[in-house]
């Protein structure tokens, strides 16, 4: 009976082993055709853009202040609690139309204090990603991977909540 395990057990290794010791392609041209953006953080952290219909731009504009607020960005809301922020900022957002969901919000750097929370939809994505659980990632316009946020997955609705503490642009990764 030890013989069956020990042989799965040498097979993971093996195939585990590999995976770490392969290396990417190297050629430029090469990484150009990557259609999913992967990720990585030090070696072990990692995203792939979770794969999703293009949703409709939108551009939205509150003013938010102590009192805290919300700005909702089609399926995607921000939502800044009370005495977040000390004086009445307009706080601008936009959903980035893309093969992946994503927002960006002005002002850019805009820091703020503890509980405020970005909620992002992914009902119109697929694919195998959808079967993991998801992340919010802080992304630069190079699609380059900067965060990933501390993150709850809200599965039957199919939203992601992550804390933000600042403004840029944000998308769905799993």
């Amino acid at each position: 009976m030890r013989q069956p395990r020990y042989f799965l057990y040498t097979l993971l290794s093996v195939a585990i082993g590999a995976g770490a010791c392969s290396s990417g392609p190297t050629d430029p041209a090469a990484l150009e055709v990557q259609s999913t953006p992967s990720y990585s953080l030090t070696g072990s952290i990692s995203a792939l853009l979770l794969q999703c219909s293009p949703e409709k731009a939108v551009w939205k504009s509150v003013d938010i202040g102590p009192e805290g607020g919300v700005l909702w960005l089609g399926q995607h809301y921000l939502s800044v609690p009370k005495n977040a922020l000390s004086k009445k900022v307009t706080i601008s957002g936009e959903v980035v139309s893309g093969n992946f969901n994503s927002v960006r919000f002005y002002p850019e750097g805009l820091k703020f204090g503890s509980g405020t929370k970005l909620y992002m939809s992914y009902k119109n994505c697929s694919g195998l990603g959808m079967l993991l659980p998801k992340k919010i990632v802080y992304i630069d316009e190079g699609l380059n991977l900067l965060e990933i946020l501390g993150t709850l997955t809200l599965s039957s609705d199919k939203m992601v909540v992550g804390d933000l503490r600042h403004f840029s642009r944000y998308a769905v990764a799993y």
